[in-house]
């Protein structure tokens, strides 16, 4: 990258993943490297509160139990501000995840440091690592996570099939659907200046 060329706020496809090391909801210290052996990772930006998540969370969940067995893990992590929004204490996420006992890690990003290196721009954001670890899928799950009865395509699901059968991603990119994510002392619908659509 030159001196001048901008860094654009998300991961671009190619990328490598950026690792990590935050608390789970299970009080332990969890790492990407934690998951070498894997055959993808699904990171992805959630939260408590918001309603594209608490709507989709069940779909999610039906996604994770169809490719965990396929050597896929899925690490779940809340950046969101408690300031801004206390639902999303660290203490309420222990709270939902013993509520729903979701079958992914559920960390905290308590400085806000991965989701600016993910460059997250909403809850849920989606990106999928291959396995070197380079991004290969980034954007939503599906494309009505409120309603799901108004869903017509599951992107996420999509780019894991092609993914396990050893297929190029034939729609790696698409526009994360959600609320912004919640950054320290902005207010409540703020974004970054150079957070943008993806496509």
């Amino acid at each position: 990258m030159h001196l001048n060329e901008k860094k654009p706020f998300t991961l671009p496809l190619g990328s490598k993943a950026p690792n990590f090391s935050l608390k789970g909801t299970d009080g332990k210290l969890h790492s990407l490297q934690d998951f070498k052996d894997a055959k993808g990772v699904v990171v992805f930006f959630t939260c408590n509160h918001c309603p594209y998540v608490i709507n989709s969370d069940e779909l999610t969940r039906k996604t994770v139990e169809k490719f965990s067995n396929k050597g896929i893990v899925f690490i779940g992590i809340n950046s969101n501000s408690a300031n801004t929004y206390p639902e999303d204490s660290y203490e309420n996420m222990i709270e939902r995840q013993k509520q729903h006992n979701f079958p992914w890690l559920y960390l905290h990003d308590a400085t806000q440091e991965t989701a600016l290196a993910y460059g997250a721009l909403r809850t849920p954001h989606f990106y999928l690592f291959d396995e070197k670890r380079h991004l290969i899928y980034t954007g939503r799950a599906v494309d009505s996570p409120r309603d799901l009865t108004k869903m017509t395509v599951n992107d996420l699901e999509n780019a894991l099939n092609e993914f396990c059968e050893g297929k190029s991603i034939s729609n790696p990119m698409t526009n994360p659907i959600g609320c912004n994510v919640k950054w320290e002392g902005k207010e409540k619908k703020w974004m970054p200046a150079d957070a943008c659509d993806l496509v």
